[in-house]
């Protein structure tokens, strides 16, 4: 059975995560996702390299399934290649400084003049207008300005999430915002400019406090792995490890009091709702802390799963290569890349699609991300160009 989105054709300009991801989405779903790079290799592509050729865990997870081809979007000629690239795709993803993109050709207005029904999914650090437009950052800026590294880790400097989840937000925004384009467009015929950007995706995960500070006087402060509204919500250390619990609702904490033998805490009015808990969490994590002292991980993980209260261990990278959920569920695939290379773990689709009828698919297996320009040629010919315009690309190294 074909994938859902088997025949849409995506165009990538993107480069690091927030628009290479959202491209990744749309082609792990079927769509013919055209991955466009410098002749020498987009600056993401050798970050972190896990491969002797010395390609990137990063770029190549983030660009499996597409195919990859090299332009000189700054050369003389390159919009003999860009017009019917354009013409050809139903989406172009980018994520280039927006002056960087007027010069390119590749805003919206320039697009729409060789395409009016093209979506263009332009994914920014700022947003095109206000003050900060002209400005460049990264997931770790939209973190800062956001607030979120203000009140991450522990009481002291401010801390940013390892999880660049501003980037990751900000593709997952970029792709549903496509996905509603082409339904739209279904419609109207018309394409339209998706905007989405790192700082508007940051300041949207940031909504309850940014909320709770604009309503009330209270001023949140860094407090570690302990939740700002309930308790117990922290990482307690067992005899020979560390775990993460979770809890929330009077139910929880009714369960959670019965297993630590403390029901007298159901009638201690510092205990009597859930930002009062949170409020006295020492006195809750003097309990819990105790309590997971003289149990190991496995034996208190199986004492709180037994009562129904949210829990995990916190692992390693190591643990998490060998957990039996990961494989069950098959999280990491071993993919090949170039011969020679051993085989990259990559994380297949977290969202998977039942059109067959079962509860839960297999996730379709990944083809390797495109080693640099390797469908460069084979693109050019579905564009329509002789082998000897092709051959006279390349002689002045516009491909």
């Amino acid at each position: 059975m074909p994938l859902p989105l088997a025949g849409i054709r995506v165009v990538d300009f993107g480069r690091f995560i927030a628009a290479p991801y959202c491209g990744m989405l749309l082609a792990d779903m079927g769509a013919d996702c055209v991955r466009v790079e410098r002749r020498e290799g987009g600056e993401d592509r050798r970050v972190g390299p896990v491969t002797t050729s010395g390609a990137g865990g990063l770029f190549l997870n983030l660009n499996r399934n597409k195919r990859g081809m090299t332009l000189d979007l700054g050369h003389v000629r390159s919009r003999e290649i860009l017009e019917p690239l354009v013409r050809w795709a139903d989406i172009a993803i980018v994520n280039l400084p927006l002056a960087t993109m007027k010069n390119l050709g590749l805003d919206y207005a320039s697009l729409c003049r060789l395409k009016p029904e093209i979506i263009l999914v332009m994914a920014s650090a700022f947003g095109p207008d206000g003050p900060y437009a002209d400005r460049v950052g990264f997931d770790s800026v939209a973190q800062a300005v956001s607030g979120a590294m203000s009140l991450t880790g522990f009481p002291g400097p401010p801390v940013r999430s390892i999880v660049p989840f501003a980037d990751y937000g900000t593709a997952l925004h970029a792709a549903f915002g496509a996905m509603v384009a082409l339904y739209q467009r279904q419609q109207t015929g018309l394409g339209q400019l998706i905007d989405v950007s790192l700082l508007a995706t940051s300041v949207a995960f940031m909504q309850p406090y940014l909320a709770e500070r604009a309503a009330t006087p209270v001023r949140r402060q860094q407090q570690g792995n302990a939740a700002f509204w309930t308790a117990p919500s922290d990482a307690y250390r067992t005899s020979d490890g560390w775990i993460m619990v979770p809890t929330i609702g009077d139910w929880m904490f009714a369960r959670w009091a019965k297993l630590m033998g403390r029901e007298d805490f159901l009638h201690d009015p510092r205990f009597a709702d859930d930002l009062l808990r949170a409020d006295n969490y020492q006195a809750i994590n003097e309990v819990m802390t105790a309590w997971c002292s003289v149990r190991t991980t496995h034996e208190a993980l199986d004492e709180l799963e037994r009562a129904r209260i949210p829990c995990g261990p916190v692992q390693n990278l190591d643990q998490v290569l060998a957990d039996p959920q990961v494989a069950a569920r098959g999280l990491l695939q071993d993919v090949g890349y170039q011969p020679g290379d051993a085989p990259v773990k990559l994380s297949p689709a977290a969202v998977r699609l039942s059109a067959g009828g079962e509860a839960s698919p297999e996730p379709a297996r990944l083809r390797p991300a495109p080693a640099l320009g390797e469908h460069t040629d084979a693109v050019l010919c579905e564009l329509g160009f002789t082998a000897e315009q092709i051959a006279d690309f390349h002689a002045i190294q516009l491909i």
